[in-house]
């Protein structure tokens, strides 16, 4: 009795467990199909939310509010969502530990635990799906109060003039998916805020998905509070209770709020990154496109700061758009008022060189002036003194000068300030600029590299904070607006620090009196028409003297300079028909001098007296072709001296240079001159002999020092050149080769190249190369290792029947195919070369090119380009009608995609 008792027991004791351990078995082995049953369920839950929140929205802005069961259910969703997100992310590993089919677990324990897991949120998921079935998500109607509108109408001008292809840019990009943060950069006074208006008042006008726009000005100084403060207003949080609330709890509703909407954030005038996060704004990203920011700055930095996806730069207007625009603010009445006045008028409308701001404010000042002789007095306001025109001074100057009083200390305002004793529209090299700056003393120049590395800084920030404007790699301007307002500053803001003096290209054809100079610190008579200096200034306080760009020069009286002790850069540039062969003696008074340019100039013989200027730093005797006699020893004697461009230094009269010149044989004794020259760390020179050549090459200190050479070889008989002597060259820059007659060949070992170096792109620097008058040489094939070059000039090279010659590639096949020359390559210019055929074996991408220009090349039947090449079709192609007809295509297709490229080289 009592075993059979013992069995009974033991039998439904065995089926208890057994049932326990099924039961736990099934979330191990129901797992996998649980986490797709819950990725599907959740898929569903998240769209019937989507669903309920749009019933939401829509309730909503008929003033409606959501009922409490809903926003309970709302939050239930986020919650579950979050839950359900973490095991499906990390339902992968597990299912990774399964084994024998799926029914059993590596690790039992841990497979048990995250299976039932699974089961309970998918439960819950299903569970939420039931429960969102709303018959009313909202109640308590305001009949009396219209649905508020998207956005807000703000007031802006009943037409605007030239922003409408820029607003179609800005209003497809926000309807593209990728495109979630966007920037508007532009200088002070483009229109920046104009066209975020209309951007605006756009939302009011077209049908769209978003749910509110919100509209904050952010200006210079800095409050996240505020911005705050406008985002509740427009979503509905502002009122007294809000107002109590810490930061951190705003952040918090803003963030639910916003989370809940389709939402475009428009933020007016950044000066910095706004952490939009700390305020409470979720970001769009790439991923999460459904709202979007966009913002205005000045500073092109604040787009990567803000890490904007997308940038436009806003412009100023074409000559054709600013016209009319200023046209429309002075008025029809007036402009037919006087038959003159058009015209003045249009000349007007340019001086403001098309900036909308300045339009619109001398538009206006000039809506009732009907005279022409009121016309042509304001045209000789604007440019002998703009700040004294009605308005300019009030309005436009110190608008812009946020920008300057932005500027991150004051070595950089100063060398902003620097830029505006060049003329107007002036392409400003960026290495000359920053020449002068050193020479001024506003950059240390204790290492010349890192002083150059820093002014290269310097220019890249008034780039990015839209002062300087870009012409090229090499050359910056100022727009014309804010030239006017950096003359401003240096005349009546600050001009017992500053105080300039500048009169650059003012039409002067005598020079102010000299009494005008006395307290001057900088000045600039540039770009005139300057006959005599006759008078002799005393300038005590005088660092900078700009005299350059004056070709009707004839006479500088001796005793010039004798009064200018504190003098350190002086500027006598581009005076090319300056008939004066020496200097005036009294320059060597300049003491102090550090910087002296006469590059440019006609000059023809050095003086000895210079070797008093003992603090010489920085001699530019550029393009000084005429020079042909510089005392020996008078270069050594220059021992502080850190730059010499010599770069076509004596170029027309090599040949001629006496024995007591350093130029005589070629530039041996110069060569020999410069190794002595201790601190030495850039150098431009030309050199007129290889033997001259070999002696430079055998010097490391001048190796490492050279920017520029020109090899002038018209009375050499050196037919090969080793081409590899100048890979050791790396800051070499430019090359030029000139009148090298018995040249045939600039050697280069492929094959060792290819077989000894890691690295085969021994020609790192060079970015330009010209080659003229090297009648025999037959090919540049070096050039395939100089991957950084950017513009190759070739004239007058009889012999030449290919650039690259595909025969010294013999030996090394194998690179054939691999080989991809010119791949920065800009400019390519082909002048007189009548045999020349190939320039490359193959099509080549191109995809930097500017510019190609061929003249005389009557044997160059086919260009290295196929349907793959320069593939934006943004360059031009320059040659002859006939060169152009005759040419040679893949197919007909690419010969049509280039053709718009074509312009006639006699246009």
């Amino acid at each position: 009795m009592c075993s059979i008792f013992q069995i009974t027991c033991d039998g439904a004791l065995f089926n208890r467990c057994l049932d326990c351990f099924l039961g736990k078995a099934a979330y191990i082995r129901n797992l996998q199909d649980n986490l797709v049953a819950l990725e599907t369920e959740l898929g569903r839950l998240i769209a019937a939310k989507n669903d309920v929140m749009m019933r939401v929205v829509n309730a909503e802005r008929q003033q409606m509010r959501r009922l409490d069961g809903v926003q309970v259910w709302v939050s239930r969703v986020d919650s579950v969502k979050t839950g359900a997100d973490e095991l499906i992310t990390d339902g992968s590993e597990e299912i990774g530990k399964l084994c024998v089919g799926g029914y059993c677990s590596k690790n039992c324990r841990s497979s048990y635990k995250f299976g039932k897991q699974v089961a309970r949120k998918l439960r819950h998921v299903e569970t939420l799906i039931a429960e969102g079935v709303f018959e009313a998500v909202a109640t308590e109607v305001v009949p009396e109060r219209a649905p508020e509108p998207v956005a807000d109408k703000r007031p802006i001008e009943p037409t605007i003039v030239g922003l409408q292809s820029q607003l179609e840019q800005v209003w497809r990009c926000l309807a593209e998916e990728s495109a979630g943060i966007i920037g508007l950069y532009g200088m002070g006074g483009v229109g920046k805020t104009t066209l975020l208006t209309r951007i605006n008042n756009k939302f009011l006008e077209n049908q769209n998905n978003f749910d509110c726009v919100i509209w904050v000005v952010v200006s210079k100084e800095l409050r996240l509070e505020k911005i705050q403060e406008d985002i509740g207003k427009k979503i509905g949080l502002f009122d007294d209770s809000w107002k109590n609330k810490s930061f951190e709890e705003k952040a918090v509703d803003i963030l639910r709020r916003l989370g809940e909407k389709r939402f475009v954030l428009l933020l007016d005038d950044i000066w910095e990154r706004v952490d939009l996060t700390e305020v409470g704004v979720p970001l769009p990203s790439p991923q999460n496109t459904t709202s979007k920011v966009v913002f205005t700055t000045r500073f092109i930095d604040v787009c990567g700061s803000m890490e904007s996806h997308r940038k436009f730069k806003v412009a100023c207007l074409s000559e054709e758009d600013a016209w009319e625009l200023f046209r429309e603010k002075v008025g029809q009445e007036t402009l037919e008022s006087d038959h003159e006045i058009v015209e003045l008028a249009q000349t007007v409308a340019k001086e403001c060189d098309g900036l909308p701001l300045a339009l619109i404010t001398i538009g206006r000042a000039m809506a009732y002036r009907k005279k022409a002789e009121q016309w042509r007095r304001a045209i000789e306001e604007l440019r002998r003194s703009a700040s004294e025109f009605a308005g300019l001074g009030k309005e436009v100057y110190p608008l812009l000068k946020f920008s300057y009083d932005s500027l991150q200390n004051e070595t950089i305002r100063s060398c902003f300030l620097y830029c505006c004793l060049y003329p107007e529209d002036y392409g400003i090299l960026k290495w000359d600029l920053i020449d002068c700056w050193i020479g001024e003393g506003f950059l240390e120049e204790s290492d010349r590299f890192s002083a150059e590395n820093q002014g290269y800084y310097i220019v890249g920030t008034l780039v990015q904070a839209c002062l300087l404007e870009e012409l090229e790699d090499d050359k910056v301007k100022m727009h014309d607006v804010i030239r006017d307002m950096a003359l401003w500053i240096t005349i009546e803001i600050e001009k017992q620090k500053r105080n300039f003096l500048v009169r650059a290209g003012a039409g002067l054809k005598e020079a102010p009196a000299v009494k005008e100079w006395e307290n001057v610190r900088r000045l600039s008579l540039m770009q005139n028409q300057i006959k005599t200096l006759s008078e002799v200034p005393s300038c005590p306080h005088l660092h900078t003297l700009f005299l350059a760009s004056n070709d009707n020069l004839r006479m500088i009286t001796d005793g010039f300079f004798q009064f200018m002790p504190s003098l350190k850069v002086l500027k006598m540039s581009n005076c090319v028909d300056w008939p004066v062969s020496k200097l005036p003696l009294a320059m060597s008074k300049l003491g102090s001098l550090q910087l002296l340019d006469i590059s440019h100039t006609g000059i023809e013989e050095l003086p000895e007296e210079l070797k008093l200027l003992v603090n010489l730093k920085c001699l530019n005797l550029r393009w000084t072709f005429e020079l042909n006699k510089i005392p020996w020893q008078l270069i050594s004697k220059f021992s502080r001296l850190r730059v010499l461009r010599m770069f076509a230094t004596g170029f027309a009269r090599f040949d001629e240079a006496s024995e007591d010149s350093v130029l005589f044989g070629g530039g041996e004794v110069l060569v020999q001159e410069l190794v002595g020259l201790k601190y030495l760390e850039v150098l431009e020179l030309t050199l007129g002999c290889h033997h001259a050549l070999q002696i430079f090459l055998s010097s490391n200190k001048l190796k490492s020092c050279i920017r520029s050479l020109l090899l002038q070889l018209a009375g050499d008989t050196t037919s090969i050149i080793d081409a590899t002597a100048f890979a050791d060259l790396n800051h070499l820059n430019e090359l030029c080769i000139d009148r090298a007659k018995e040249l045939e060949e600039l050697k280069i070992d492929c094959k060792e190249i290819v077989q000894k170096r890691r690295e085969p792109f021994v020609f790192r620097s060079p970015h330009r190369v010209t080659i003229h008058s090297c009648q025999k040489l037959k090919d540049l094939t070096f050039l395939v290792f100089a991957p950084n070059l950017k513009s190759l000039d070739l004239d007058r090279c009889d012999a030449m029947e290919e650039i690259i010659s595909v025969g010294k590639f013999a030996e090394t096949p194998e690179m054939m195919g691999h080989i991809s020359p010119f791949e920065n390559l800009q400019m390519l210019d082909l002048e007189d070369l009548p045999h020349l055929k190939s320039i490359f074996w193959k099509p080549l991408p191109f995809t930097h090119l500017k510019e190609i220009s061929v003249g005389y090349c009557r044997n160059l039947k086919m260009l290295p380009l196929d349907s793959n090449s320069a593939k934006e079709r943004k360059f031009i192609i320059r040659g002859e009608e006939d060169w152009w007809n005759r040419l040679q295509w893949e197919d007909e297709a690419t010969q049509i995609a280039f053709r718009s490229c074509f312009q006639s080289l006699f246009d």
